[in-house]
């Protein structure tokens, strides 16, 4: 190969090298060092666990300040009857918000993606989509749907209670409840009579004809059952007692 050649191909090369080189300086620029780009990492972790650290102190003060006046009310309520009974009727309504823990005996349902499945066996089954074998939001609120129409009395989901208003939504990849992102698998409490709500798994049942054929599913019966209260805020906009 002649000199000059060797020569067009060098600088051929040190074109492409150079402007190689120019957009790379151009993407740090627009980057930032990976020093700042560690800085602003390191900004945003500490601020989060800031915002954390926070939230904690601020549930543990809420914790703090209803343990005492669950007291100032039993002291208040000790000696006079009426006041009593008002007491168990807040507790009462409390409970049934789902603003305290509750326990109690009911069933536990266990619900995963399907682990099982392959590109063989999508291609064998009559089942066209993959997504079949994978929790939806859907299913989840069909069971507690189902849960609420066979007498349950205290729902939760992954440690999410249930109330009246609680939204089951599908965010991605997740399953939103109570704005809370859960992941697989969902567990599932209920407290109710046991044997009412084990048959919620009877045959034409939504759990029969769609969740067991498709997706990894499993219900016990348990004695004992805790279920945690509802740690967000209700603040209800429109609703308005009637005036008596």
């Amino acid at each position: 190969m002649s000199k000059k050649k060797i020569a067009i191909i060098l600088g051929i090369v040190c074109v492409i090298l150079t402007f190689a080189i120019c957009i790379q300086l151009k993407t740090i620029e627009n980057l930032g060092s990976p020093s700042e780009v560690a800085f602003q990492e390191n900004e945003l972790r500490d601020e989060v666990l800031r915002l954390k650290e926070r939230y904690d102190n601020l549930y543990n003060s809420l914790e703090e300040a209803e343990n005492k006046l669950e007291e100032v009310r039993a002291q208040a309520t000790e000696n006079d009857s009426d006041s009593s009974q008002m007491e168990e009727e807040i507790k009462l309504n409390n409970t049934l918000l789902g603003l305290t823990d509750v326990t109690g005996e009911g069933v536990i349902i266990t619900l995963r993606d399907n682990s099982n499945v392959t590109l063989e066996s999508l291609q064998d089954s009559l089942v066209s989509s993959a997504s079949t074998y994978i929790v939806h939001d859907e299913d989840l609120r069909m069971i507690v749907n189902e849960l609420k129409n066979s007498g349950a009395e205290a729902i939760s989901i992954n440690g999410e209670r249930i109330l009246f208003n609680t939204s089951i939504t599908c965010i991605g990849t997740v399953i939103q409840v109570n704005n809370k992102r859960l992941n697989s698998p969902y567990v599932i409490q209920a407290i109710g009579n046991q044997d009412t709500l084990n048959a919620v798994d009877r045959l034409g049942s939504y759990i029969d004809y769609y969740i067991k054929p498709y997706l990894e599913f499993d219900m016990v019966k348990s004695n004992h059952i805790e279920i945690p209260k509802y740690t967000g805020v209700y603040n209800p906009k429109y609703i308005q007692p009637v005036a008596e």
